[in-house]
């Protein structure tokens, strides 16, 4: 029977991915074990198996007589054990969440329903590396499959909005202190109703701007804010997580001819999921009936969403996404620019197709590869 290791399942990404695992059942025909940084001999998830009690993530032994490990832990550990394991000359499937490996060559970049072509024929050729997207990336090509998959894009800039999930779970807790502070400030003016706009946001702008201000992990103010940095500064002008967009995006394609993807990454005060403003330019003048038609079968999870205010405000919004995995789009209109310019907007749960879920599909892939 195939041996399974998992690492990493208590953090954000590693939660949902247990509880993805569990509601699809995924926890049958082969043989689990669970591996921890920190609690070794511990109990492990709910699982409905038995399941033996919690082993070292650093014992290369045990991590080497796996056939497949799934590691959530994150980047630091990636960078520790994997190399000790090949070096060791483990043969075993490495599927991993974090961006350690993404962009090595003996890697690929997963998202079975845009790239599923390159998927198996990696797995044809020996590839034993599979590793997760970046987030804003993989829900901007869920979205776009279509016309990539019918080469209708020349190239595309994503102006996304991104929530603070995808900073980490500390980050999340920090924007709800940020509200909270925020609100009990306001709340002797909310009750006034002699109060005006004005005395509020004077009160709220001094709240922001006081040193005392919880801003340990964002290291700034998001609750009735922005930031339109996210990651380190690159030789480019462009933060690393906006080199990200073209180089993984053409990377998980298996791009021979890459389509530049360029655009301003922001840090939003939304919870969870990212959203995204396109701008596409279309190689070709295509009926505008015809586009969303393509879009909207570009992949089961996609959902076209109309173009008037109702059903934008009703489905495309982290507050409708949130915990689903639709990947609406919508706003989809011609620009004044000319009619090969095409104009979308998007949003898409950053902790399932962004994290987890091409995990959860990859480790059920390579499975019955093997089987």
């Amino acid at each position: 029977m195939l041996k399974v290791g998992f690492i990493g399942w208590r953090g954000m990404v590693g939660s949902v991915l247990m509880e993805r695992m569990n509601a699809e059942k995924d926890f049958n025909g082969y043989e689990a074990l669970f591996f921890t940084t920190s609690n070794v001999g511990g109990r492990g998830p709910d699982v409905g198996l038995e399941i033996p009690p919690l082993k070292d993530a650093h014992d290369l032994s045990l991590l080497s007589a796996m056939d497949i490990l799934v590691t959530c832990q994150g980047g630091d550990y990636t960078t520790k054990v994997y190399p000790e394991l090949r070096k060791k000359g483990w043969k075993g499937y490495w599927l991993d969440s974090a961006s350690t490996l993404r962009l090595e060559k003996d890697s690929i970049i997963v998202l079975d329903p845009v790239n599923r072509h390159v998927i198996d024929e990696g797995l044809k050729s020996g590839m034993k590396t599979y590793v997760g997207g970046n987030c804003t990336v993989s829900l901007m090509l869920m979205a776009l499959s279509g016309l990539y998959s019918r080469g209708l894009v020349e190239w595309i800039s994503s102006m996304t909005y991104q929530a603070a999930s995808g900073a980490g779970a500390n980050q999340m807790r920090e924007l709800i202190s940020q509200t909270a502070v925020l609100g009990l400030s306001a709340k002797p003016l909310l009750e006034n109703p002699a109060s005006t706009a004005l005395e509020i946001d004077a009160l709220i702008t001094r709240e922001l701007r006081k040193p005392s201000f919880p801003q340990e992990f964002f290291g700034a103010p998001l609750a009735a804010s922005l930031f339109p940095w996210i990651d380190r500064l690159m030789e480019s002008g462009q933060t690393r997580e906006e080199w990200k967009g073209h180089v993984e995006s053409n990377k998980i394609l298996g791009a021979k001819t890459p389509i530049p993807v360029d655009g301003i990454c922001v840090r939003v005060g939304a919870m969870r999921c990212h959203s995204q403003g396109l701008t596409i330019k279309l190689n070709k003048d295509v009926p505008l009936g015809d586009l969303t038609e393509i879009i909207g079968n570009g992949n089961p999870w996609v959902k076209v969403v109309p173009n008037d205010k109702e059903s934008t405000l009703k489905h495309l919004t982290p507050a409708a996404v949130s915990g689903t995995l639709t990947v609406p789009v919508g706003r989809i209109r011609k620009m004044i620019m000319g009619p090969t310019y095409l104009a979308g907007f998007t949003c898409g749960d950053q902790l399932l197709w962004g994290a987890a879920e091409p995990i959860r599909r990859i480790l059920n892939i390579v499975i019955e590869h093997l089987s």
